[in-house]
């Protein structure tokens, strides 16, 4: 079973990342001590994300409800293609939604993947599977490793989030493509994930007033 760390691993983490990066100490300085956001994994934790994406979290929460209750309960692969795509949109879901679901139950079932034992798998091993299933990109599967799993070295770069509280950090003008944010983020190895969560965190504090962010471009 994955692990959450710790707040210790956190706060240590944090501390090193502001050493190795003056850019960040000023968000780390800024930011309050959070922790790990830990989700349940698996192929129920993979098919939530998708269906969680694009919507408020108040529709993500209602079209989850009717789903798990039109399964019956069980949110398995098994249940999900028991239901053709109509079944399952008349859960709420899009249809492209209810062709990933299945499409990630039948690479569950065939053996393609092993949602339950990635652990097994390097993090670039984990992301190449798991973007090998129709409907799971890159952001998806990082995402899905970061809070699903734990894993503290995944970055996901093309977070347009993540770029914007890069560009307060490098006080830049623009804010970095995918590709540049990525390269911005080998600096932080072995602690990218929880730079990641320091500027999200560091970037919600901002939008909802809690931060004042000086000197940096609008």
């Amino acid at each position: 079973m994955p692990v959450a760390p710790t707040v210790q691993d956190i706060a240590a983490a944090r501390d090193a990342l502001a050493q190795a990066d003056p850019a960040l100490a000023r968000a780390h300085a800024q930011t309050p001590a959070f922790e790990w956001r830990l989700r349940p994994g698996g192929y129920e934790g993979l098919f939530r994300m998708i269906v969680e994406q694009q919507v408020s979290v108040a529709a993500a929460a209602s079209i989850w409800g009717r789903t798990v209750e039109g399964l019956g309960g069980a949110v398995t692969p098994e249940a999900v293609l028991a239901h053709d795509v109509e079944a399952l949109r008349a859960f709420g879901l899009s249809g492209q939604k209810a062709r990933y679901g299945r499409e990630i139950a039948l690479a569950q079932v065939e053996g393609r993947i092993d949602l339950d034992h990635m652990q097994t798998l390097s993090d670039e091993a984990a992301i190449a599977a798991l973007t090998a299933i129709r409907g799971v990109g890159k952001w998806t599967a990082e995402t899905y490793l970061m809070f699903c799993e734990g894993r503290l070295n995944v970055f996901p770069g093309g977070d347009v989030a993540l770029q914007e509280a890069m560009r307060w950090a490098d006080r830049a003008e623009v804010r970095p493509n995918e590709k540049q944010a990525y390269a911005r983020a080998e600096r932080w190895r072995p602690h990218r994930g929880v730079a990641a969560h320091l500027l999200w965190g560091w970037y919600g504090g901002v939008r909802r007033g809690e931060i004042a962010l000086e000197d940096h471009t609008p």
